[in-house]
């Protein structure tokens, strides 16, 4: 497997391939701006050789110079449940803590992360009963 990309914009990597139908809602999630126009800078990464990529694996294969604060799986709970909810790994402070988000809701926490007006802990201790974090 190589390395993942090195990108300006957050990676969203694609590990479950089961279902075109699942990872087509999700782009559109990401792409459709909310309601005040804001939309997660993010560049999608849809490669058969990250299929089933581990979350410690996506660790070891993001490059040194890779500099965004976190990476986000699409993976197989993502494809599993209607909400689509993405995998979303701190890179900074709590390295691989992870904290689960609606597509809809990606450009709230890349967004503020990118621009250090929040911490990732402020996103994780957001999240609903279901450990989902659907806004604020």
């Amino acid at each position: 497997m190589n390395q993942l990309p090195c990108t300006l914009e957050a990676l969203v990597v694609r590990t479950d391939l089961s279902e075109d139908g699942a990872w087509d809602s999700v782009r559109e999630a990401l792409f459709s701006p909310n309601e005040d126009g804001f939309l997660a800078n993010v560049a999608l990464v849809d490669d058969r050789q990250y299929e089933a990529l581990t979350l410690e694996q996506a660790l070891e294969l993001i490059p040194p110079e890779y500099r965004h604060p976190l990476v986000v799986l699409a993976d197989y709970v993502t494809v599993a449940s209607t909400e689509r909810p993405l995998l979303v790994v701190d890179l900074r402070v709590e390295r691989g803590r992870c904290v689960r988000v609606v597509p809809a809701e990606l450009w709230s926490i890349e967004n503020n992360l990118s621009d250090a007006n929040m911490d990732f802990e402020e996103f994780a201790d957001a999240v609903d009963g279901d450990g989902v974090f659907r806004g604020f």
